[in-house]
């Protein structure tokens, strides 16, 4: 079982949180979407008002799951918006950061 959080500190730019010249609603938006088109994630819950969304990924039968949780912040219309996550795994062999790379790195793609 295993924790992280996109940090402005980390290493990787895959890991650190996501600042976009978008409107919040807008990367909210994206992030959905972005769920949507990944295979084996799933969305839990989703609020709107608070641009947070909380998604389920099965690792199979050793990674467990993993319960993320993508929250985008940002000025009301503005044009500045960060994405940020927070990954929690159940298995023995979860890999949050990896988790968090398999989401950022097409979701980088598409909004970049």
């Amino acid at each position: 079982m295993g924790t992280f959080e996109s940090s402005a500190d980390s290493t990787s730019r895959l890991l650190r949180p996501l600042s976009v010249a978008m409107r919040r609603e807008e990367l909210y938006s994206e992030a959905r979407d972005m769920i949507a088109d990944l295979g084996g994630w799933k969305l839990v819950r989703e609020d709107g008002q608070a641009c947070v969304l909380e998604v389920e990924r099965s690792g199979g039968l050793v990674g467990g799951s993993a319960r993320i949780t993508l929250a985008v912040t940002g000025p009301d219309g503005l044009p500045s918006a960060t994405l940020s996550l927070k990954v929690t795994t159940s298995g023995l062999f979860g890999n949050p950061k990896a988790i968090v790379r398999e989401f950022m790195e097409p979701f980088t793609r598409r909004v970049c």
